[in-house]
């Protein structure tokens, strides 16, 4: 092969490319078997491709065809561009909780209000506007965080940015906490759903949330694209039939002037009635408050919006807003006419399945249609949780406060640890409350109001500090945002009252399990942390290599010339509980490993780790802390050819890799050695 013709310039290439760096140079060899796994980007740079990352074995091949047909092919993090979501979809992912909680809210009010009897039941509306006006302010406001922290991360972005860290702690740990219960709810309600439209399988209530959730987790972990494909059908047919019922009600009740009367006896009322007093109402708005989680969806996955990104946020959000305000109170309406309260004997029968069994006919095909579309979307609107949770999880991982495997992306761009941790906390919530939307109900909405009122507080000081243009509307937006979320607070704790203080108690567990793992990863960083004033290379210091040993093999040859080529001081070392048998490999060893000695470490009480750590300990005797030795102690593997076969072996090697990890200027190497294939040269490995 030639050189380069004169006056062109070769490009650079790696050592192991295709040609030289200036005009001259030959052309060297190309590396064939590394062209398929890699590309050479610059001298001494690679890029790997998707060829690197497959699988070398049968085994490994399979598995991998699996999870391609499971949750799709792996994807470079350059595709990440084509997995952003357009508004229509994003409205889908990120508003389904929101949106679908409109179908169990205005049950909530009408649950509590009924204690008071067939009388206090004219509250429910009122109590549906003050909440839908609340749900104004604080969609308005949270269209100002979108803007001004575009990277995501919501409550915690903010508050980490304008208030003391623990304050943003507590606004992640309130988030966390609501994620975790949006799941739970939104997948409890959805099955009630179901019911109110089959009572025959009540008895299958867990069982339906657990594969639904199981369902989400598969649907997330292929990637956003996927489920804003899989999700975006049934919100809209969702939506469209809700305001399709909501219109025919609002004909019915205004232009027919149709009503009817609350059945006698209420069903669920008490004897005797609680007497309708001020608490009694801010338990049921407290109740009806669920209907505002989800709202801070959006502003946390604004990374995943196409561009402009804060733009197509906030007009998402705004849709969301609208959409949910108009189905929360036009269900509400239609059930204070119409006297429709919740029954649960002697099956489940919700009030918006009891409204639409009123405005489509009940048992009608319009009326199972739209309690599918209802049960969908409430097993959708977990999936506002499965994007928002795992994002907020990989924001503190990158801070130091979660461990740093939730920051790591799977083959499919999604954060996989914090979607699996996710569904499995909520599956276990569901089955510790036998899947009762009512029982599950107290935990919720408690931690959406604490990062409501710390988001739009840390704003406030955002808009002082800044003072860009509109900053005193902006100011105000958000102040009144605050005052407004933090009174909802304390009502909704104090309403809720007892249970509620278990979230309460929850919260600040997590923010001490945050602050721990902070603190360890700050102490590491510092151990590890190479100071300033330090020369590299450090001054070599004598070191050794020590080979544990069963036997004479051709796995044990193979580690002792790894051992050799690391250090001028290798000896084999075999820890026995028979001499006579390690005599015996002794005196085979000398006639074939002369060159390397073979210590004997008897251990009568059939220990293998303990007295091997403790002759490693002696070889370090009276030596000082600054001058030891680096021991590498060189482990030799059998490795089976097949994966079934491999549990039969290397079980010792393990015990003694646990027993060495950590030990000071100890380094230990795992040798594997592979047996050779049918037909292969039987090549015992050189020992000189």
């Amino acid at each position: 092969m030639g050189a380069e013709p004169e006056g062109q310039s070769a490009p650079a290439r790696h050592p192991a490319g295709l040609r030289g760096r200036k005009v001259g140079d030959r052309r060297v060899r190309v590396d064939r078997p590394l062209a398929p796994y890699f590309r050479y980007a610059d001298e001494g740079q690679l890029v790997a491709r998707e060829a690197a990352s497959a699988p070398r074995t049968r085994a490994g091949r399979l598995l991998a065809r699996a999870r391609a047909i499971l949750i799709g092919r792996p994807l470079s993090i350059h595709e990440e561009i084509s997995e952003r979501l357009s508004k229509t979809k994003a409205l889908a992912i990120f508003s389904s909780d929101a949106i679908s909680s409109s179908a169990y809210a205005t049950e909530e009010i009408v649950r509590v209000l009924v204690l008071a009897g067939a009388g206090a039941l004219f509250l429910s509306l009122p109590l549906a506007i003050g909440i839908a006006l609340l749900l104004a302010v604080v969609s308005t406001s949270y269209r100002q965080i979108g803007t001004a922290y575009p990277s995501g991360g919501g409550a915690y972005a903010v508050a980490r940015a304008n208030l003391p860290m623990i304050t943003a702690l507590i606004a992640a740990g309130a988030l966390l906490v609501d994620y975790v219960m949006t799941v739970a709810v939104s997948t409890a309600s959805a099955v009630e759903q179901v019911i109110s439209a089959v009572p025959a399988i009540e008895a299958e209530r867990v069982l339906l949330g657990v594969a639904a959730i199981a369902l989400i987790t598969v649907g997330n972990l292929r990637g956003l694209r996927e489920s804003g494909n899989i999700f975006a059908i049934p919100t809209y047919l969702f939506v469209g039939s809700a305001l399709l019922m909501i219109g025919i009600g609002v004909y019915r009740i205004v232009v027919q002037g149709e009503a009817s009367p609350v059945p006698s006896p209420v069903p669920g009322a008490p004897d005797p009635l609680q007497p309708l007093g001020l608490l009694l109402v801010l338990r049921a708005f407290a109740s009806g408050s669920v209907a505002l989680t989800g709202t801070e969806a959006i502003t946390n996955g604004v990374p995943a919006f196409k561009k402009p990104e804060a733009h197509n946020a906030a007009t998402t959000l705004t849709a969301m807003a609208l959409l949910l305000g108009i189905l929360f109170v036009g269900i509400t309406f239609i059930a204070d006419r119409f006297g429709v309260v919740a029954i649960d004997q002697p099956a489940t029968r919700t009030v918006i399945s009891q409204v639409a069994a009123r405005i489509f006919g009940d048992g009608s095909l319009p009326f199972y249609l739209f309690q599918a579309f209802t049960a969908l979307i409430l097993f959708l609107a977990a999936n506002t949780s499965f994007n928002a949770f795992p994002r907020l999880a990989a924001i503190l991982a990158k801070d130091g406060y979660m461990p740093r495997t939730f920051a790591f992306r799977g083959d499919r761009l999604a954060f996989t640890s914090g979607i699996v941790i996710l569904s499995a906390v909520a599956i276990a919530l569901l089955v510790l409350f036998g899947g009762n939307t009512t029982a599950l109900i107290p935990l919720y909405s408690v931690g959406v109001f604490i990062s409501f009122t710390i988001s739009q507080t840390g704003m406030v000081k955002h808009w002082l500090a800044a003072r860009s243009a509109g900053w005193r509307w902006r100011l105000v937006i958000n102040g009144v945002g605050a005052a407004l979320t933090a009174l909802v607070t304390v009502v909704v704790v104090v309403a809720k009252a007892p249970t509620s203080l278990l979230v309460a108690v929850v919260i600040p567990l997590l923010v001490g399990m945050m602050l721990f793992i902070n603190r360890h990863y700050r102490a590491s960083a510092e151990h590890l942390a190479v100071p300033a004033d330090v020369v590299l290379p450090v001054p070599h210091r004598r070191d050794r290599a020590i080979v544990p040993v069963a036997s004479l093999s051709r796995a044990v040859v193979q580690a002792v010339n790894v051992a050799r080529s690391m250090s001028d001081e290798v000896r084999a070392v075999v820890v026995s509980d028979s001499p006579d048998e390690a005599f015996a490999l002794r005196r085979k060893w000398e006639e074939q490993l002369a060159e390397v000695p073979l210590d004997i470490v008897e251990s009568p009480h059939l220990a293998l780790a303990g007295p091997m750590v403790a002759y490693l300990d002696s070889l370090d005797e009276n030596v000082a802390e600054d001058l030891a030795p680096i021991t590498f102690v060189i482990l030799p593997q059998y490795v089976a050819r097949h994966w079934w076969e491999r549990p039969l072996y290397n079980q010792s090697t393990k015990a003694l890799r646990a027993a060495l990890i950590g030990r000071p200027h100890t380094v230990v190497v795992d040798v594997p050695y592979q047996p050779r294939r049918p037909g292969a040269p039987r090549v015992l490995p050189a020992t000189a």
